[in-house]
């Protein structure tokens, strides 16, 4: 039997599940839609569908570093409770694994993991817990050396902040470093790595605090100047006070270490996420409005 557009279409919106899905679906059931359904339902496939929309910004980072290879994985979860799930661990540390063999985060979708895809072996993981999942981001960081750091540890090599810093010399110091990065957040390396849009926007805030003053524009350009140089220095990596010796920024520090910092990586879990608020009482009304 041809199977339609629009037959695939109906499946979609009465399962939620992916087009490819729905129409692999149709497909092994010659269009028998009933039949369909099923057969999403037996892959877990409608039913991992149906979670997608739910918010997933707790879970997992996890690094690796093999030589002088770096990568960082970023798994989401509904809630936290997952996070400290061992099979959910395990397919963390397995996905990190994998990770180390390819460039991008499409490319890890992709790629060999147990007999399947990374992507089928998350989507079979939604079905089992019950939770949305989502493999976030994926960075990798190569260097003469490359160490990691991971705060708050749930389980060797992941927790909530993974860290990454290439490096070429002391490897002790290197791992201090990496522990600052955790705890400080630069944006970049130095300032020719920052966003040109960032530090624009962040010079026409100041010029209009400035303004508010009521100062002339020649005393407002120098108080730009200072400004402007601060925000340089608080948002890279090498022009920070090192937390280890707050009296030498990171730069200074490895100069004094023989060491040079040619990049880092730093991923929070769900960094940048908007984690929908629940109002019990709001849905509690709603309900009884109902």
């Amino acid at each position: 039997m041809a199977i339609t557009a629009a037959m695939v279409k109906e499946l979609r919106d009465s399962t939620g599940a992916g087009m490819m899905d729905a129409k692999k679906a149709l497909t092994e059931t010659d269009g028998d839609m009933e039949a369909a359904v099923d057969w999403l339902r037996t892959k877990g496939l409608s039913k991992a569908a149906k979670k997608s929309g739910r918010t997933a910004a707790e879970g997992l980072v996890a690094v690796r570093v093999e030589g002088g290879v770096g990568v960082a994985v970023e798994i989401n979860s509904e809630t936290d409770f997952v996070g400290k799930n061992a099979e959910f661990q395990t397919m963390v540390a397995d996905i990190a694994g994998a990770a180390l063999g390819v460039s991008d985060l499409e490319a890890l979708n992709g790629a060999a993991l147990n007999g399947k895809t990374v992507a089928d072996v998350v989507t079979d993981k939604i079905a089992k817990i019950g939770e949305n999942m989502s493999l976030r981001r994926m960075a990798r960081i190569e260097g003469a050396g490359v160490v990691s750091y991971v705060h708050n540890a749930a389980a060797e090599g992941m927790g909530k902040i993974g860290v990454l810093v290439a490096f070429d010399g002391d490897e002790g110091f290197a791992r201090q470093v990496a522990m600052h990065i955790a705890a400080s957040s630069p944006a970049a390396l130095d300032e020719a790595a920052l966003d040109p849009a960032l530090v624009e926007k962040e010079r026409q805030v100041q010029m209009d605090i400035a303004r508010e003053s009521g100062k002339p524009e020649a005393v407002i350009e120098k108080m730009i100047v200072g400004r402007m140089k601060k925000f340089m220095a608080e948002s890279t990596l090498l022009g920070q006070a090192f937390v280890m010796n707050p009296d030498l920024t990171v730069e200074a520090a490895a100069k004094e270490a023989g060491t040079a910092i040619t990049g880092f990586v730093r991923l929070e879990v769900g960094e940048g996420i908007e984690k929908k608020q629940e109002d019990f009482a709001a849905e509690v009304a709603k309900v009884a409005q109902g």
